[in-house]
């Protein structure tokens, strides 16, 4: 392709987006097809010869968008939401031009320094303790070792680390890869782990030999948006010197309003904290989040140095390579630089109180109908809620939401009970979407109980 070509093709998707965008409430939400729907509407093998640009775009709504679920439609309230912004977008297309791999300073300084600013711009707009800030000069050290005699394999054997049961799965996927225990906690009325919980669980296996040395915390939980009591649990946690990570992956955005911030009490007993822009702050996938207090136990767990890899600004800068476990790197801090920029932290703020507003406005009509009820607090953009009776009628009530198509949501289920998750996901979402949503899933409702009392 040539640069003149490129030119006409990218204003031709631009053309596109911006209509896909605009005009999404058209579409429905969900697509109708069937597993390998692609595979006839292709050929069987790549084509010899280039085909035109043109072709490529016709084949886009051919092809492609009858298979698209429409996330970022205002009908679309499942899992949580997956931010996305033209700034974003924009500052897709530079990095995929730049197309670096940032694993040391020297593969691409912009790379490695706009990530540092970016992140302490970050943490500023949450009010993180300085000692996560790059800004503050942070800390050096390493782990502290009580028992010398004591071989690697042995104490692996011994570890062990704690979370809610309502954490998320990665947190146990993680514990599973990591091949150390990971005891999930019960939690209390309001789904929050607890301090004492955890206090008498580290007694527990402290009698059994074993080594707790990690806890997440989870501040919003995908289950029913419920937060741990970070303060409590810090003050266990450091008590008995185990490393305390923070997951606000939904949550942590609503952290740049001040008033949501009670919900972080205790932030400055945390080791680590994550949150992922990308699901409510307008950054596209994947832009996630990791604030360290003391990077240098990560960086020395995964520092493998070959030669071909060493640069002479080593120790003057970050090498991103050695806080993860992949080498490269992408560079996403441009899609962060670019959000910051254009929209600010003020516009970001009226964007979180706007969902978090219209969370309440569809609690406040789901509480005016009789028939249904909240099953948990609604604190931000997340309303859990059901139809009173079985689990039985709640599940046929979401199966027929989700097979008209009109809307989307999905279930989850707190000590035995099953409800629907609605969440406020679309930067387009207005309260006449939010009347809409409501209003079918009411016309299903209705439905579905006058059957109901005809059978009886």
């Amino acid at each position: 392709m040539d640069p003149d070509s490129f030119k006409d093709f990218a204003k031709e998707m631009a053309e596109f987006i911006t209509n896909y965008l605009e005009n999404i409430r058209d579409r429905p939400v969900l697509p109708t097809v069937k597993p390998g729907y692609i595979q006839p509407l292709l050929p069987a093998s790549a084509p010899q010869t280039p085909d035109k640009w043109e072709e490529v775009m016709n084949d886009i709504e051919r092809v492609i968008m009858p298979g698209v679920t429409h996330w970022h439609s205002p009908r679309f309230h499942a899992y949580f939401p997956t931010a996305q912004s033209y700034p974003s977008i924009v500052a897709d297309m530079l990095s995929g031009a730049i197309a670096c791999i940032g694993f040391t300073w020297i593969a691409s300084p912009a790379c490695t320094e706009l990530e540092v600013v970016m992140l302490d711009w970050l943490g500023k707009m949450l009010d993180l303790p300085k000692e996560f800030l790059a800004c503050s000069g942070g800390k050096g050290g390493g782990v502290k070792q009580e028992h010398p005699e004591w071989t690697d394999n042995e104490i692996v054997g011994k570890l062990v680390a704690y979370c809610s049961r309502q954490a998320h799965s990665s947190v146990e996927r993680a514990g599973l890869l990591g091949g150390v225990q990971f005891h999930q906690l019960d939690v209390d009325s309001k789904s929050s782990l607890r301090g004492n919980t955890l206090a008498e669980a580290i007694i527990q296996d402290q009698e059994k030999g074993l080594i707790p040395f990690y806890v997440v915390a989870t501040l919003g939980t995908t289950c029913c948006c419920a937060f741990d009591n970070l303060d409590e649990l810090g003050i266990v946690a450091n008590r008995e010197n185990v490393w305390l990570h923070v997951d606000a992956a939904y949550a942590g955005s609503a952290f740049i309003c001040p008033e949501f911030r009670y919900l972080m009490k205790g932030i400055e007993r945390t080791d680590s904290f994550n949150f992922n822009p990308h699901k409510w702050m307008l950054v596209n996938f994947d832009c996630s989040t990791m604030w360290l207090k003391d990077p240098t136990n990560v960086i020395n767990a995964f520092n493998v140095d070959p030669l071909y890899l060493k640069h002479d600004m080593q120790g003057s800068a970050p090498d991103y390579r050695h806080w993860q476990i992949p080498l490269g790197r992408r560079f996403r801090a441009l899609k962060l630089w670019f959000v910051l920029r254009l929209y600010g932290v003020e516009n970001l703020q009226k964007f979180i109180r706007k969902h978090v507003d219209q969370a309440h406005e569809f609690e406040a009509l789901v509480l005016s109908d009789a028939r249904f009820e909240i099953t948990s607090e609604v604190i931000l953009g997340l309303v859990c809620f059901r139809l009173k009776g079985s689990n039985e009628l709640n599940e046929t009530l979401l199966k027929r939401i989700n097979g008209a198509g009109n809307i989307h949501l999905v279930p989850s289920k707190c000590s035995d009970i099953f409800f629907l998750r609605f969440a406020v996901c679309s930067r387009f979402s207005e309260s006449k979407d939010i009347q809409y949503s409501w209003q079918e899933i009411k016309r299903i409702a209705d439905q579905l109980l006058d059957e109901q009392s005809l059978t009886k």
